[in-house]
């Protein structure tokens, strides 16, 4: 199989997982999504330390018969896909718990889920609610977001990104760098 292009990576709700595509595709055939759980798998398992992680499909239902035309395609792609460790369909409200380590969507819904989940945490902030919780969605503390599949280590900030947010980015590119992501990923799709 070859390759189908990159995808914006984000830390999803738990803040121990990624979400692809968090953005980079709004339109994707189904070959995409199921390279988008690939690339995931990879970045959990290298950079985030998750040893065997597990990847479910944004649906609008778990059932596996549910969701777009696009999205049932993929879901039968990544159930037969050797790389991944595929649990099937995940719903919106899956985003906050620990049901899935790599969530895949296309990148409008990712940028939407993105979007709502600052805006949790800016709504709880403005209302003075502290809770350790929405930390995991701040975008200072998480710092940006990787771009997967290009061929080297790069990380999209937010445009507000305050000194915090750039120092948390560099981490990321440190943590990027220092566990071999690119080459991985390259590996991964050679053939």
């Amino acid at each position: 199989m070859g390759f189908a292009g990159q995808a914006l990576g984000s830390q999803h709700g738990t803040g121990h997982g990624s979400l692809v595509d968090a953005g980079a595709n709004a339109d994707c055939k189904p070959e995409m999504l199921e390279q988008f759980g690939e690339l995931g798998s990879l970045y959990a398992q290298y950079v985030l330390g998750i040893a065997h992680p597990t990847v479910g499909l944004m649906s609008i239902g778990e059932e596996e018969g549910k969701g777009s035309v696009i999205t049932q395609a993929a879901y039968q792609l990544l159930k037969v896909n050797p790389h991944v460790h595929f649990i099937g369909n995940i719903e919106g409200r899956d985003l906050f718990n620990d049901k899935a380590d790599v969530i895949v969507c296309d990148g409008f819904v990712g940028n939407v889920m993105l979007k709502m989940a600052e805006s949790m945490y800016d709504i709880m902030v403005t209302r003075n609610l502290n809770d350790e919780f929405f930390e995991k969605v701040n975008y200072e503390t998480i710092g940006g977001s990787p771009i997967l599949g290009i061929n080297d280590n790069a990380i999209i900030g937010h445009g507000v990104s305050t000194p915090l947010a750039i120092c948390n980015m560099l981490m990321q590119g440190y943590q990027m760098a220092h566990s071999g992501i690119v080459d991985q990923i390259k590996d991964s799709f050679k053939s």
